[in-house]
Formats: structure tokens, C-alpha cells, sequence
């Protein structure tokens, strides 16, 4: 995973990068000669999809981005939770399957090891004995009723709604926004998702399960809301020298 502590500016861990703790938004800063916003790819891009995606006028949203991993963001009034130590909305390691695949985060069973893109993926290439073989190929043959893809899609989204009703009760969304590469199978995905989360609702509200809007431009777009939230708080001055 990549963590990112914004109210300090630190890009806090990159496992790809091999970075800690490093100041990149001073150090940006200092290069640019103008003040820097910094901010996580997941939570940046619930950013944009919460004030001008698909989650336009909803005072309390929850984006999950269903990619190789699985992260989210949480987005009251206009704006996105990072946490005291940028960790909030790290969704995909709610552990919904106690002892079960390890994850690199340390933990078992935890929800990106069963539903995020990747996973399905790889559960289906070795169904089907292609290594080559991904989750938009699995969804393809869902739709034709293929036995093994139905089960493995089937269990990932049994598994995305133990983790989403986790998400749903501690945090109470008005609409829940769903994206990445998995979301790009369209209703294969949401009309078995939207059912499966209200078998499991109880006492909580359901929200509207909805695609996300913005595609690859979310990330790029909530990058640019971020620096213009900087210029409303920044004195002009300073910015223009």
C-alpha cells in the first residue's frame, strides 16, 4: 500500500518507491517556489467523484476504488477524511475472512485478497488455465454462464458486501460509489452487489449503490480541486511570487 499523511505534507510509505516519511510536499514546495497540496491517488479521486462525480450533493459519500488493491475514501461536507495518521478508508483490509489468504499487510482474510480486480483475476486464470486471463475476461463469462466464473465472481462479491456492511455501519454513507476495474462490468457487478449488500443490511439505511462518473480522470481532477482548496486558504501573494 501507499500512505500518504497529509496534514504533514509526508508521503509516509510507498512500497513500490521504497520511501518513509519523505517530505514531498515541502520538498515540492521549496522546488516549485509555491505551495504544494499532496494528497492519496484513492482519497484525491473520491475527492472529485464526491463534489463533482457521481456523488455530486451528497453530504456524507463512501468511494471504494476496486483495482489491483482495494482502497476508499470517506467524504463529509465536501471534502475527504484522511485520518489522524493518513490510514482512514484503507477498506481493503477489513478482514472478512478470518484465517484466511495472507496478505502483505500482515493480516489473513483480508477484503482485497478476495474482491478487488486482482484477485478475481488470478482466481480466474487459474480456473480456466490461462495465465493471461484477467477479471474483465471473468465477468465476460459470467455473462455466458460459465460455471467457474459464476462462482468466483459470486464469491467476490460476497465478500465485497461482508466488507461493505462493515463500512456501511461504522460510517452511515448517503451514497456508496464504486470504481476501478471491476466496476467496469457494469451490472454484472452492481446488480448482484446491490443485493447482496441488503440480504446483510439490518438496522442500517442502505444507501444508493452507484457507479463511479469519472473514469482515470478522477485522480487528475481531484488534484486540481485540492490545489484550488489551496488557493482559497493561501494569501494570493504568495502564491504568485
Amino acid at each position: 500500500p501507499g500512505i500518504v499523511d497529509e496534514p504533514r505534507g509526508l508521503a509516509a510509505y510507498s512500497a513500490n518507491l521504497g520511501w518513509r516519511d519523505v517530505p514531498l510536499r515541502d520538498l515540492l514546495s521549496h522546488r516549485l517556489g509555491a505551495p504544494v497540496a499532496l494528497g492519496h491517488d484513492v482519497r484525491t479521486g473520491g475527492l472529485a467523484e464526491g463534489r463533482i462525480g457521481a456523488g455530486r450533493g451528497a453530504d456524507r459519500f463512501l468511494f471504494v476504488a476496486l483495482g489491483t488493491g482495494i482502497a476508499g475514501a470517506i467524504g463529509m461536507a465536501g471534502r475527504v477524511e484522511s485520518g489522524a495518521h493518513g490510514f482512514a478508508g484503507e477498506i481493503g483490509h477489513i478482514v472478512v475472512r478470518p484465517g484466511g489468504t495472507p496478505c502483505p499487510c500482515g493480516q489473513a482474510g483480508c477484503l482485497e485478497r478476495y474482491a478487488s480486480a486482482a484477485a478475481v483475476g488470478e482466481a480466474w486464470a487459474r480456473a480456466c488455465g490461462d495465465p493471461d486471463a484477467d477479471a474483465a475476461g471473468c465477468a465476460r463469462a459470467v455473462t455466458s454462464g460459465d460455471p467457474n466464473a459464476v462462482r468466483i465472481w459470486q464469491g467476490a462479491i460476497d465478500a465485497l458486501a461482508d466488507g461493505l456492511l462493515t463500512a456501511l455501519t461504522l460510517l452511515d454513507p448517503r451514497t456508496l460509489i464504486v470504481g476501478g476495474g471491476l466496476a467496469e462490468a457494469g451490472e454484472t457487478l452492481f446488480t448482484p452487489l446491490r443485493e447482496a449488500v441488503e440480504r446483510r443490511v439490518t438496522f442500517q439505511k442502505l444507501p444508493s449503490i452507484v457507479p463511479a462518473a469519472l473514469g482515470d480522470t478522477a485522480g487528475c481532477l481531484g488534484a486540481g480541486l485540492l490545489a484550488w482548496d489551496l488557493l482559497t486558504t493561501t494569501d494570493r501573494t504568495e502564491v504568485t511570487t
